[in-house]
């Protein structure tokens, strides 16, 4: 058999879907006379016949229906297609792979994500809360589309953005004696029950030494590595502790009062990317509403051009 011509399938479709030889012309753009020539062909070559004429129109047979079932899903197909060139050009379609944090993962990248999704409604997510150490390795590894990390990213050469960074804030049990105080320094803390992070980590040793430089003496009586954990060891009334802002934001009221705390010791956090591969267009997307945020709360100026836009350099 001959191959078919697509053009001949466009003039059939057209046909039954209109009903007329006139509209089917108008509905592909050609004349009457091309109308009638391919269907004329397409019988023919199909050796088979799709239409009867009944008066002065055409009518189709029982084979042309049983063929435009074929056809049809087969250009229902060739739709699906366009609209996902369109979706994925307007990025939104596909998951996003997204690994975080604790700190950001117990309620503020969710909220974020959430509004981020409502927007784009063919895009899925999958969301993982874990640890900086498991976040880069998932990235590095390519099971996560991004991820969010404590700074330093451990992993040298893993493409990164970083973002603006929030200042951590002292947390006091509901009804502490320093609640009445609105900023507390360390001298504040002289003598008291303090929950740390984990001995060896970043913010530990940044957190220790803005004590140790006023010499101030705290009773430290536990460490642990998530901050949510800090928090409800605070909203028990066990001690007071220096946290993240954005664990302390989902605690406060909840036996936790937060209060700024200087001199300011900030959070450093990246977006890190799969190595050897661009980032995926809709997890900068992500990062830019995110680093929009960010500023918009911390007061920093967004730096789209220099952090975001750079896909080929993302470096810490």
């Amino acid at each position: 058999m001959a191959r078919i011509n697509s053009r001949q399938v466009e003039a059939f479709r057209a046909m039954m879907l209109t009903g007329s030889v006139t509209e089917a012309a108008k509905l592909i753009a050609v004349t009457q006379p091309a109308v009638s020539r391919l269907l004329r062909d397409f019988q023919a070559l199909l050796k088979m016949k799709l239409f009867e004429r009944r008066g002065s129109g055409l009518v189709p047979t029982a084979a042309a229906t049983a063929l435009y079932m074929e056809v049809e899903r087969s250009f229902v197909g060739l739709e699906r297609i366009t609209a996902a060139a369109e979706e994925i050009r307007s990025r939104r379609t596909g998951t996003l792979r997204i690994a975080a944090l604790p700190a950001l993962s117990n309620g503020y990248l969710p909220r974020l994500a959430g509004g981020f999704l409502k927007e784009r409604p063919n895009l899925n997510l999958s969301f993982f809360g874990v640890i900086s150490p498991i976040v880069v390795d998932w990235v590095l590894n390519h099971q996560c589309d991004i991820g969010f990390a404590e700074v330093p990213i451990a992993h040298s050469g893993l493409p990164c953005v970083r973002l603006p960074a929030p200042a951590r804030v002292a947390i006091l049990p509901a009804e502490h004696r320093l609640a009445a105080k609105e900023t507390l320094q360390p001298r504040d803390f002289e003598g008291e029950t303090f929950v740390s992070l984990t001995a060896g980590s970043t913010g530990r040793h940044l957190i220790d030494q803005a004590f140790n430089r006023d010499d101030v003496r705290r009773v430290l009586r536990v460490e642990t590595s998530l901050s949510e954990i800090m928090c409800g060891l605070v909203s028990s009334g066990l001690g007071v502790a220096i946290c993240d802002p954005f664990t302390a934001r989902e605690f406060e009221g909840r036996g936790v009062v937060v209060r700024p705390f200087l001199p300011r010791i900030d959070f450093e956090f990246a977006a890190v990317f799969p190595p050897q591969r661009s980032p995926s267009p809709v997890a900068l997307d992500l990062v830019e509403a995110m680093r929009q945020a960010l500023s918009e709360v911390n007061g920093h100026p967004s730096c789209k051009t220099d952090a975001v836009d750079r896909r080929t350099s993302l470096r810490t």
